[in-house]
């Protein structure tokens, strides 16, 4: 099964987005996929359900700082590269979706109660989400 296979089944067994993107890469960067989940679950849904930026490109960004990211005072190649891989992410995730936002990619206002039960029952987070998984999850695996 490739990562973004991996990705997409564990977001249809209902875990976040940002968790299924983030644990898909967990073996191959020194995490169980339990503790990657429970790191990142509060990314879904545009960051706990406030419609900011998707749950899917939190996951990813989560992946990249993991690998490349600065952990020793003074790396501030690590902080460029790290910085320069999101901003990859980012720049091709939005060629393919068009934002980053999760209210502007579902059309939704994922802060307002209302709107999200209407996203809900448009069911948006079945048809819609699991692209951005997908996306999220192919790019990344280009990127590591």
């Amino acid at each position: 099964m490739t990562k973004p296979d991996d990705a997409l089944t564990a977001f249809n067994n209902g875990f976040t987005c940002s968790s299924a993107v983030f644990s898909a890469f967990s073996d191959d960067l020194g995490l169980s996929g339990d503790l990657a989940k429970k790191i990142s679950c509060g990314f879904g849904a545009g960051i706990s359900r406030t419609g900011n930026i998707c749950g899917a490109v939190s996951g990813a960004i989560l992946a990249i700082g993991l690998k490349y990211g600065k952990a020793e005072e003074g790396d501030n190649a690590a902080n460029e590269k790290t910085r320069a891989l999101v901003r990859q992410f980012i720049d091709e995730f939005c060629e393919k979706n068009g934002s980053i936002n999760c209210s502007e990619l579902l059309g939704y206002n994922l802060g307002s109660q209302d709107e999200y039960e209407q996203a809900r029952a448009e069911n948006l987070f079945a048809t819609k989400c699991p692209q951005y998984v997908r996306d999220a999850a192919l790019i990344l695996e280009q990127i590591l």
